[in-house]
């Protein structure tokens, strides 16, 4: 298969694949699980609240026959759950993909966790830099990929996260900014240690453009916006697009076999579009920036990725 020929809407066979998909219970993680299902992979789809991950199961088992749906309880802003998390899906055996997809977006105030971490830092980026490290064997047994969600916003405010728990100056659109930033210059180093440690494991990055559920189908439990978030969102449609379509971008990073780690894809025309390679902002592509922020994560979460383990799996 080469780029030119994908088509979105009629995805390879995944039969006999298992993807991890954080924060799958609605949006772009629900959207994404369901395209993995329909081409016949295992999803895993994990959530915060177990009464909306068995209304997804249930959902998503309507909405594609014979899908093969597993849940699993995990809170990217805990790094306990993260861990008990890992240690599930590691017993569960294979793994060829994780979309880490999971995360919040403007807090009104800075507010820590149970760990002691800012929260929009530690739900975004810290908790997924923990959970791909404590999979990583796993999914270099299988020749596996990682996918990290970046965002368009990152080239609108080039925020540089130099202080990533933004003790000193917090704001709810800085906090969320920075975040993708660091997702995003997180990804790229991942896919560059890995290559360095000869680890069997692609690390990519991609965005959903702008997304916005005015735009995306009524689903119970999933997605009902009220009637003035669907008229807002619809005077939008030139630069907007449904979360189902948005959903595409991530899904082919993960599961294109022509896609190479360290690459970086989103919407064709930025903010919409069928699945398109993109380039993304100097700042998030430098080294310097991603080798601070390995450290910091490491030293937040307790976490150092097993290279050399997954290395001989591989």
């Amino acid at each position: 298969m080469t780029r030119a020929e994908w088509d979105p809407t009629s995805l390879p066979d995944l039969s006999g694949r298992t993807y991890l998909v954080t924060g799958a219970t609605a949006g772009l993680g629900f959207f994404s699980s369901e395209q993995l299902a329909r081409a016949g992979a295992t999803v895993i789809v994990t959530g915060r609240n177990p009464n909306k991950l068995a209304h997804v199961r249930a959902t998503l088992a309507t909405r594609v026959p014979d899908a093969a749906v597993e849940t699993l309880l995990l809170d990217t802003a805990n790094l306990g759950s993260v861990r008990a998390a890992a240690a599930t899906a590691r017993a569960r055996g294979r793994l060829d993909g994780l979309l880490l997809n999971a995360g919040i977006v403007h807090p009104p105030k800075r507010r820590e966790t149970v760990d002691g971490n800012e929260r929009v830092f530690a739900t975004n980026v810290l908790g997924h830099f923990a959970l791909a490290g404590e999979l990583l064997r796993p999914l270099a047994a299988a020749g596996g990929r990682m996918v990290w969600l970046g965002s368009m916003s990152t080239t609108l405010w080039r925020y540089d996260p130099v202080d990533p728990q933004l003790v000193d100056d917090y704001s709810p659109w800085r906090a969320y900014v920075q975040s993708k930033m660091a997702t995003t210059a997180l990804g790229f180093e991942a896919d560059r240690r890995l290559r360095a440690q000869g680890v069997a494991v692609s690390s990519v990055v991609a965005h959903p453009g702008y997304a916005t559920s005015g735009r995306t189908r009524g689903i119970r439990g999933v997605n009902e916006p009220s009637r003035l978030t669907r008229f807002v969102d619809n005077l939008q449609a030139p630069i907007a697009q449904s979360k189902e379509t948005a959903a595409a971008s991530l899904v082919r990073a993960l599961v294109d076999p022509t896609i190479e780690g360290g690459e970086y894809w989103g919407p064709r025309f930025g903010g919409r579009g069928e699945p398109h390679r993109a380039r993304a902002t100097a700042l998030a592509s430098r080294p310097a920036v991603a080798e601070r922020l390995w450290r910091v994560c490491e030293q937040a979460s307790g976490v150092r990725w097993p290279f050399a383990a997954a290395s001989r799996l591989s």
